[in-house]
């Protein structure tokens, strides 16, 4: 088990399978200002600026997590984890307003050159190995 293992399984109890592919599939979509941007554009913008704000995240049903990224990005996913469409909406609605709340501390999602990926190995690296 590498380190990236480790550490996402002490984050998220064991899951740190499903944690990676999820961070593959955003970089996938396009990367998560790409993602954020389908969900302003559905209507969703205070939903998206409280996940970058410090403060309570709002949530979002699976359904509407499955009406702004559609069927077919959605279904990508529940392959690759082996579950089905429902769940896969289920584990984003979960768990992409936290992702995204971890990797904008200063309000924003950073541009540059590291993939969604690195970024979470850093993160996860920084929070547990200061």
């Amino acid at each position: 088990m590498g380190l990236f293992d480790q550490v996402t399984g002490m984050m998220g109890g064991g899951e740190s399978g499903k944690f990676k592919v999820v961070l593959e599939w955003i970089n996938q979509q396009g990367g998560i200002q790409a993602i954020l941007e389908q969900f302003r554009q559905k209507g969703f913008g205070e939903v998206v600026s409280s996940w970058l704000s410090g403060a309570r995240n709002q949530s979002v049903s699976p359904e509407q997590v499955q009406e702004v990224l559609g069927t077919p990005a959605i279904s990508g996913l529940a392959e690759k984890l082996g579950i089905d469409v429902t769940s896969a909406s289920q584990l984003l609605s979960e768990q992409f307003p936290k992702i995204v709340d971890a990797l904008s501390p200063g309000g924003e999602v950073k541009h540059d050159d590291e993939d969604l990926l690195t970024k979470g190995f850093h993160l996860l690296r920084d929070k547990f190995f200061r």
